[in-house]
């Protein structure tokens, strides 16, 4: 696009001054973004394979386009990643109205769902941070599709801010994510200035006072119970 409207493959790089003024015109809010994600958001993908969402067990129609579905349905119970382009060029059918999807923000995670439950696992999808485009792309068609999303992060500021991002943007329920579920018996100090999360006023005062993080991965058993019943599935 920069080569043909602008004369120049360049112009539209980070710092290049039509680049500035266009990412600064689409941004709409104050929430950190990447600018590759600012530009996927207007419909530009300045690079369709970076990030691919990683998912488990993500259960699409059979008529649904798209070679790397039709290999995930062969292959239940292994970890897929779905590029941007993929899940853009041709959007898969999501067979999940009314489902539950599991929704977490560490790919180690996904990991062990797989190694412990295998094609057992209900459909899980990992955001691997702030989501990206590709990540975003898919948690937005998941919610179109008719999905329900519960997610879980990690008990740190960056992590409550992921947290606000998804629940606003997509719908989504917390899982094991509140003030009940912050106990910390040791762990990495919380650096940073603290940000309240949406869904739970009590949760940001209970971490300041701990001042400890409690990351994913140290809670992952209480994840792995859930997802072995189905259980906020069975609670709806």
């Amino acid at each position: 696009m920069a080569a043909e409207v602008l004369h120049d493959a360049h112009a539209l790089d980070d710092g290049r001054p039509v680049a500035t003024l266009a990412l600064a015109a689409m941004k709409q809010t104050d929430e950190e973004e990447r600018s590759r994600d600012l530009w996927a958001r207007a419909g530009v993908l300045v690079n369709e394979l970076a990030s691919p969402a990683l998912v488990l067990n993500l259960p699409a129609h059979a008529d649904t386009p798209g070679g790397s579905l039709s290999m995930a349905a062969r292959h239940r119970g292994e970890p897929l990643h779905l590029s941007l382009r993929a899940l853009l060029r041709a959007p898969p059918r999501w067979d999940i109205a009314g489902r539950a999807i599991y929704v977490c923000e560490n790919p180690a995670v996904i990991a062990i769902a797989a190694d412990r439950l295998g094609a057992g696992c209900p459909p899980l999808v990992c955001t691997d941070g702030m989501p990206a485009a590709a990540q975003r792309t898919l948690l937005k068609q998941l919610q179109e599709a008719g999905g329900m999303l519960f997610y879980h992060g990690d008990f740190d500021w960056p992590g409550i801010r992921i947290g606000n991002f998804v629940m606003r943007h997509f719908g989504a329920q917390p899982w094991r994510f509140g003030a009940a579920d912050y106990a910390p018996r040791s762990g990495r100090s919380l650096e940073g200035e603290a940000v309240a999360a949406d869904w739970d006023a009590d949760l940001a005062p209970k971490m300041t006072e701990y001042g400890r993080a409690l990351d994913e991965e140290s809670v992952v058993d209480r994840l792995v119970a859930d997802l072995t019943e189905n259980a906020l599935f069975r609670q709806m």
